[in-house]
């Protein structure tokens, strides 16, 4: 089950593949474990679709505004110029593994989320920090993982958000970087400071949207390359297990798929864990179930459609470096002009929600660590000013930090999930 490993590149090339490989290890290993355990929940998805009509808040956010806000995160960079990296460095048979992973993982969201509700703390205080050191009392673990977590959301993820529009903005404009940094900004901040309430309001608006036009635009290619998509997915088939990756080895292939599986959605990683426990809903089986929807909704829905776009273009084998380059050929491949500006547009609306939702995962994180007032007002003029300097950063560093760390906060949580297995079997198994 231990892949194996080229080592090559810089330090942190190599250490990115040590740290995904044991991550997705650890991933596969609990997933199927769990997948056993409790009767292969992750496939009820009828019943997980009837989780969304509840809708009940008192203080804080409902069940579904929860689901709104999670998808408001996690579709962003990672559905666009992400999917394209996976397709470029992974080639087309990415998508393959990309699905059967989904079903592999889902179990873990599913966990995650059960959990959130199972050691919620008062005012809605929740997420992975606060499962392991409720869980079985470890306060240096969970410190460290809320500290990874303020990094690499706070500092890293909102980079990343705002350099990619700039990098697309620039593309196809001849625009200032620093004007557009501070635009989007300056309206991310105002947002920001308005606490969680206020960035759940903005998501509930922003997300249809973009979701609909986006699924619009799918729908389009879909009708447009309807006589050969049998073929397409006959070739997706056969690249999953030929060597058709950059580096010419299917265990390549693979580990790039459930690397960029796991970006998407963060299954595994634990942090639609925060959102969860934001709600007031105390049924940590309906929690679960939103959670299993978002897995389902990134990955067969958004990624899919990105996906399509992309190789349908047959755009796939251009120099990249953002990877949202490789996504702005195909939408020109199949609508022109308006298709850039079409892309523009959703990849503002994606990266935008995501920037002020995964705000929130450093705020959680920051109340677990102090209670203090002025430490949260610090910590909201230091994103802002995070994603305005990520705007005008190198993104391939930026790219590569974030894997690292992602892979990190993988680890701690699948370590958290195998420790609590006694509690996640009691529980989980009884419905």
């Amino acid at each position: 089950m231990f892949f194996y490993i080229e080592l090559n590149g810089d330090i942190l090339e190599i250490l990115n593949k040590i740290l995904w490989a044991t991550a997705i290890n650890l991933i596969l290993v609990n997933s199927i474990y769990f997948s056993f355990k409790l009767k292969f929940l992750q496939l009820k998805i009828k019943k997980a679709m009837k989780s969304i009509k509840i809708n009940e808040k008192k203080q804080g956010i409902s069940p579904k505004d929860t689901l709104v806000m999670a998808l408001s995160s996690k579709i962003g960079v990672g559905s666009l110029s992400g999917t394209a990296l996976c397709i470029y460095y992974g080639g087309i048979g990415t998508l393959f593994w990309i699905f059967i992973s989904t079903f592999i993982l889902s179990i873990i969201n599913y966990i995650e989320n059960a959990l959130a509700i199972i050691y919620k703390e008062k005012d809605n205080k929740s997420g992975p920090h606060y499962y392991i050191k409720k869980g079985f009392n470890n306060k240096t673990l969970s410190t460290i993982y809320a500290i990874i977590v303020l990094v690499l959301y706070v500092f890293l993820f909102t980079s990343i958000q705002n350099n990619t529009i700039i990098t697309l903005t620039t593309s196809m404009y001849n625009t200032n970087k620093m004007i557009i940094s501070l635009i989007i900004t300056i309206t991310a901040g105002v947002i920001i400071m308005k606490g969680i309430k206020g960035i759940s309001n903005v998501c509930n608006q922003i997300f249809p949207i973009m979701m609909t036009i986006f699924i619009i635009i799918g729908l389009i290619v879909v009708f447009k390359n309807i006589e050969i998509l049998p073929s397409i997915l006959k070739q997706i088939i056969k690249e999953a297990f030929n060597n058709k990756s950059i580096n010419g080895s299917i265990i390549y292939t693979i580990i790039i798929s459930f690397q960029k599986t796991v970006f998407a959605n963060e299954s595994g990683v634990g942090t639609s864990a925060i959102i969860s426990g934001s709600t007031d809903n105390t049924d940590y089986h309906l929690q679960a179930k939103i959670g299993l929807l978002q897995t389902y909704f990134i990955n067969f829905i958004v990624l899919g459609i990105t996906s399509l776009i992309i190789i349908t273009a047959h755009t796939y084998n251009i120099d990249i470096t953002n990877g949202i380059e490789l996504t702005k050929a195909a939408f020109s491949y199949h609508l022109g002009t308006i298709g850039e500006v079409l892309l523009l547009i959703i990849l503002i609306l994606f990266s935008f929600s995501t920037i002020i939702t995964i705000y929130y995962y450093g705020e959680s994180s920051l109340t677990f660590l102090t209670n203090s007032k002025k430490a949260t007002k610090v910590l909201k003029l230091i994103t802002i000013v995070s994603i305005f300097i990520g705007g005008i950063t190198n993104a391939s560093i930026i790219w590569s930090l974030i894997d690292i760390f992602l892979a990190v906060l993988t680890i701690i949580n699948m370590y958290a999930i195998y420790k609590l297995k006694e509690t996640i079997i009691s529980k989980l198994s009884k419905k």
